[in-house]
């Protein structure tokens, strides 16, 4: 399970994803969206994924304007792309967003989820 301590909503961590072969595995960077309360209850978590393909945002995207401090080592994009994983799939964490880009972030989701207007 996630340990609430190290890992909170916001944060930008690695997670672990099998390949579809189940040959290996790849670490690719999600942000993490689910609060604590549904990792308590859960044995899951819910990300968005994080791209370093800013030339291309679409609905739901979101461009960090504080990359650095979201632990990446290039511009990059939170995607729309949602995904329900278990919680021991995450290796570390690299960093969390700005509550700014945060606030983007669930704004873009929202919108694309039809949860606000």
């Amino acid at each position: 399970m996630l340990n609430t301590t190290s890992y909170s909503r916001g944060d930008v961590v690695l997670v672990n994803f099998v390949y579809s072969d189940e040959t290996g595995t790849k670490r690719r960077p999600v942000l993490l969206l689910s609060t604590e309360a549904y990792h308590n209850g859960r044995q899951e978590a819910i990300v968005a994924a994080i791209t370093s393909n800013t030339r291309r945002i679409l609905t739901g995207d979101t461009l960090v304007s504080q990359w650095e401090s979201a632990g990446q080592l290039c511009p990059s994009v939170v995607t729309g792309v949602l995904r329900t994983i278990k919680q021991e799939m995450v290796a570390g964490k690299l960093g969390s967003l700005t509550p700014g880009d945060l606030e983007v972030v669930e704004r873009e989701v929202g919108n694309s989820l039809g949860l606000v207007n």
